[in-house]
């Protein structure tokens, strides 16, 4: 039996192949994930461990708020400069030095652009002096406050030079201001940048007051052990001198503690790239499926002999089981292979795009191996596992017959796409209403998987009519009719080949018609409520927003024909012991006008120090209500502040759920507004006041004046964007169906190979075999996206819905893009037609006719 199977095996390479390409490609998802975290992972172990090997014990102040790396920036607070000279004063401390480094440093280049981050940070800390890790490799160290040293890889990419007057944004200034460049700084291995941050070091004063906002004051200080004491024990010595107040940790804590926070970052995206992978399984489920279940019903006669000479119904089920296994095992061997390098190519990728991180070594982790073959291995077994069962049924008589296996009842089949398309169906439901407590994402795509599988079960009952009716399209000739019964004549095989391609079309379109509702609820939202001609923002292309000068906003106000101007501050808060997102306002009542806000609780008018209003939302969870009181700690506050609420806004006429008077902002992150709306006086034009607005911000190259629409746009453009990332990530699911689509179609024409004979014996010219083979390709694959978008368009419509209460009121239906789909899919189904087609055409008549 097992030399039956391998010659099984080897008469149908090129079947087999096709199918494994599938497992192939989910694999090479699944292990390059594994492989591309594990190196990231690496590489930030290393950058790290390098940063601070020269520290053997680090001392910073408490965070009034813990903030995880994807939850946003992590502030140090500043302390006073006389705690250096306390820790200097500990015994066992050799050296201690005052730091000042902080997120928000922006270098302005040549071109007069802000050179930008997308993930790094842009570091502005004082220069305190060469290492055996940090060298200039030109000019000097900054003497004068106006005076500053950038890394190489900073220097290169703003194209600046030492002697250059060049501009600079800061933490607590966000308009320019004008720097002597005086030296160049690198590491040690002849590297430009540490793990790619830009870096500006000023002189200490300087430094403290733009980066800290306030002078005397550090916000850490890195400490030399003295000979004979250990870190671990400095460490311990300085925390009972310093007290509660104080994080100390040794250099290789610090090191892990932030390693760790970016590769908490770092799993999300492995989860999603996984996400995908399972994707493309799933879809490569279906191919293997088809695939096992022609060659089931090719060897009818042969498995039905086998049976008749002596082989058991479970040496059957061996026999294609093995067949799956080594299918499965090479298919593994590959993918993790491709997945090795598709790993290493994202993370040169990354690593080039985050600014130069230097690589660690490229490293095969074993989640990465057993990954591979377990999935690999297991899908196929699994697909293979129901055509094992039916070629183990089929009786010995059916070797003396000359058909293939009969086409069977769709009711069960029917009946148990039913229930399972219900179970989906139910899933969904509970998820998306918010029923499954903490399970909700997980009962979500549960949802999402047992609706696909359902539909998948159900498609034979429905691939007869509508295949009928999309090859009416092409019955105005013989090749077209042909085409047309051929796809028809058997519904399973058409259904799952179909399936394939509707579950990438389905995942596509179900997210288009979330983030196009998405994008159409803001952009009408803001249309309906907010009565301000122009906004002055900037677009975010890092951690943090980009920000302008506070007087902006008085100096806007003052500008003939504007009416009212409202500045808008954001942050991470705890208000009465939850963290929350907060906004801090410079004058509630001009929000109020341009809002049109009529408060349902309290009056509107500028909020007091001690005052704070809430939306219907945010009162409702924190349990307040006009004249109650509430609590709250800022990033860079030195202790809780107490407010009075004085008014409760509508949802929808509301800039946030907690709205804190202009005072509050000091103490945020970046002390300085992120937006300001402007209302102009009725009869004014915005192309008067405009030009007026743009040369307030004149200094702060990151910030414009846009009108209401090129804002609403600018916002909503990274939906755009994630639209995309999405459709090239789902693009191979739909490489997959069309794989799936060539093999059926091969397959199909080998089964039918006397058939084919004999149309040509007739009078059917290769062109039209050529043609006929088209149509059934196409008909099938435009019948699978149809599919869909059909069910796409369900599942989008259905998350609209639940997401309603979080401002999603608008259902979008992408109508130019099930378009694109429809014809994407025929065009699939012409490409996937060539090689069976040509196959077809090149049949040699006389052999075909003799063909058994």
């Amino acid at each position: 039996m097992f030399r039956a199977t391998l010659k099984s095996l080897l008469a149908r390479k090129v079947r087999l192949i096709l199918s494994g390409l599938a497992v192939v490609l989910g694999v090479m998802f699944v292990s390059g994930a594994f492989v591309l975290t594990d190196t990231l992972g690496r590489s930030f172990d290393a950058v790290f461990a390098d940063a601070y090997a020269g520290i053997d014990v680090n001392v910073a102040a408490k965070p009034k708020i813990a903030v995880g790396e994807a939850e946003g920036e992590q502030v140090s607070p500043a302390f006073p400069a006389d705690v250096v000279g306390r820790v200097r004063a500990v015994p066992g401390v050799a050296e201690a030095t005052g730091v000042v480094s902080a997120d928000g440093a922006r270098l302005i280049g040549s071109n007069g652009k802000v050179v930008t981050s997308f993930g790094p940070p842009q570091l502005g800390q004082n220069w305190i002096g060469e290492s055996d890790l940090v060298k200039l490799r030109e000019g000097r160290a900054p003497q004068a406050d106006d005076e500053i040293v950038v890394n190489a890889a900073l220097a290169t990419a703003a194209k600046v030079k030492v002697g250059d007057r060049v501009g600079a944004l800061t933490a607590f200034e966000s308009k320019r201001r004008d720097f002597t460049l005086v030296g160049v700084f690198g590491y040690s291995g002849g590297r430009d940048s540490v793990g790619g941050a830009n870096e500006i070091a000023f002189t200490t004063p300087a430094a403290q007051r733009l980066m800290l906002g306030k002078p005397d004051t550090f916000n850490s200080v890195t400490v030399q052990a003295a000979g004979g004491v250990t870190p671990e024990a400095l460490r311990d010595d300085l925390t009972r001198a310093l007290g509660t107040g104080y994080e100390v940790k040794t250099g290789e804590q610090l090191s892990a503690d932030a390693a760790a926070s970016l590769k908490e970052g770092l799993s999300f995206f492995n989860k999603v790239l996984l996400g995908f992978a399972a994707v493309a399984l799933l879809v490569g489920t279906f191919l293997i499926l088809n695939t096992f279940s022609i060659i089931v019903a090719q060897r009818t006669r042969e498995l039905a002999l086998m049976r008749a000479i002596g082989a058991s119904g479970r040496q059957i089920i061996g026999s294609v089981v093995l067949e799956a296994l080594a299918v499965g095992l090479i298919a593994s061997v590959l993918g993790l292979g491709a997945g090795i390098g598709v790993g290493a190519l994202l993370a040169w990728a990354f690593s080039t795009f985050a600014g130069g991180l230097t690589l660690a070594g490229l490293g095969v982790p074993p989640a990465a191996v057993i990954s591979a073959f377990a999935v690999g291995m297991l899908i196929t077994v699994v697909a293979a596992l129901l055509p094992a069962l039916r070629a183990a049924r089929i009786p010995p008589i059916a070797a003396m017959q000359d058909v293939a296996t009969p086409d069977r009842p769709l009711t069960k089949i029917t009946v148990s796409g039913a229930v399972v398309t219900a179970v989906g169906g139910t899933l969904l439901a509970v998820g998306l209403t918010g029923n499954a407590g903490g399970t909700t994402l997980p009962v979500i795509l549960a949802g999402v998987l047992f609706t696909f599988i359902g539909v998948a079960l159900l498609t034979p009952l429905l691939s007869r009519p509508v295949v009928y009716l999309l090859g009416g399209l092409f019955a105005w000739s013989v090749p077209g009719r042909l085409g047309r019964l051929n796809s028809g004549r058997n519904p399973r095989r058409t259904a799952i080949t179909a399936a394939a391609l509707m579950v990438g079309i389905a995942l596509v379109t179900g997210v288009t018609v979330i983030l196009d509702s998405a994008k159409s609820s803001i952009a009408g939202a803001a249309e309906s409520t907010v009565d301000a001609q122009l906004v002055i923002a900037g677009a975010q292309t890092g951690p943090r927003p980009p920000t302008f000068d506070p007087a902006v906003v008085d100096r806007a106000a003052a500008v003939p024909g504007v009416h009212a101007v409202v500045g808008v501050y954001n942050d991470n808060a705890v208000v009465d012991g939850d963290r929350t997102y907060v906004v801090a306002l410079t004058d509630l009542a001009a929000m109020g006008q341009i809002y049109h806000t009529t408060a349902q609780a309290g009056t509107i008018a500028t909020l007091r120090p001690d005052q704070v209003a809430l939306s219907v939302s945010g009162a409702k969870e924190l349990g307040k209500s006009v004249g109650d009181r509430l609590t709250a700690q800022f990033v860079r506050g030195e202790g809780p502040h107490a407010y009075t609420v004085t008014a409760v806004l509508p949802d929808d006429r509301a800039i946030g759920s907690i709205m804190l008077p202009k005072e509050a902002g000091a103490e945020f992150t970046s002390p300085q507004p992120f937006t300001a709306l402007v209302q102009l006086t009725p009869g004014t034009a915005v192309s008067q006041v405009q030009p007026q607005l743009e040369a307030l911000v004149a200094d702060s190259p990151e910030v414009s004046v846009a009108d209401r629409a090129s804002f609403i746009e600018q916002q909503t453009s990274g939906f755009d964007t994630l639209l995309t990332m999405i459709q090239i990530l789902l693009a191979l699911a739909i490489v997959i169906a069309v794989l799936g689509i060539i093999n059926t179609l091969a397959l199909s024409v080998l089964e039918r190979t006397r058939e084919l004979g004999l149309l040509r014996a007739i009078g059917l010219r290769r062109a039209q075999t050529m043609r006929m083979i088209t149509v059934e390709a196409v008909v099938i694959s435009v019948f699978g996206a149809l599919l869909g978008v059909v069910v796409g368009t369900g599942l989008g419509a259905a998350v609209v819905r639940a997401l309603q209460d979080e401002g999603i009121t608008d259902l979008v239906l992408p109508w130019s893009q099930i378009g694109i789909f429809l014809g994407l899919a025929a065009l699939i189904g012409v490409v996937a037609a060539a090689l069976p087609a040509i196959r077809a055409a090149r049949i040699n008549i006389l052999g075909a006719i003799a063909h058994d």
